[in-house]
């Protein structure tokens, strides 16, 4: 794992909290100037890049696949998830290992890992009905968070087939 996806975890141990307290945690990532924010009840671990075995005849979106200990899981690149241009890789480039019943394991390459915060579901609020586009299915809400306002992910939507 790279420093920088450490850094941003040291602060969070899934193995010592309930998952009462994990629904108010979020994972902040980088696409990027734009920050986005995914629940930390999927995320099992953040990982520095890996050996991506290439997959022929997947959409591109789905960069192939990593060997972690063991465990072959596919991993997707948000960026082009979202529609964005690619960027290069580089030592802040990271993937976050979520898993969600209905689509297992997965990884999600993202620009960096920011930060670990707790989001009050008070100052959750349903995206502006002025966005539109492939991109807005991808969100589930906007967070105010002190002077920020972080994009929530719906990693439901992020992972399912178009």
């Amino acid at each position: 794992m790279n420093s920088h996806a450490l850094s941003a975890l040291e602060a969070f141990d899934d193995t010592n909290d309930d998952i009462n307290t994990l629904m108010h945690k979020f994972i902040v990532f980088r696409l990027g100037r734009e920050e986005y924010a995914l629940e930390a009840l999927y995320v099992s671990e953040i990982v520095g890049m890996q050996f991506i075995t290439i997959v022929p005849n997947v959409e591109e979106y789905i960069q192939g696949v990593i060997n972690l200990r063991g465990k072959i899981i596919p991993v997707l690149d948000v960026r082009l998830r979202f529609g964005l241009p690619s960027a290069e890789y580089n030592d802040r480039t990271c993937i976050i290992i979520c898993h969600h019943e209905s689509y297992g394991t997965t990884g999600l390459i993202v620009d960096a890992v920011v930060e670990v915060v707790d989001i009050n579901p008070d100052h959750i609020t349903d995206p502006p009905k002025t966005i539109k586009g492939n991109q807005s299915r991808f969100l589930q809400g906007m967070a105010k968070h002190g002077e920020l306002v972080r994009m929530i992910v719906n990693i439901q939507n992020m992972l399912s087939a178009d």
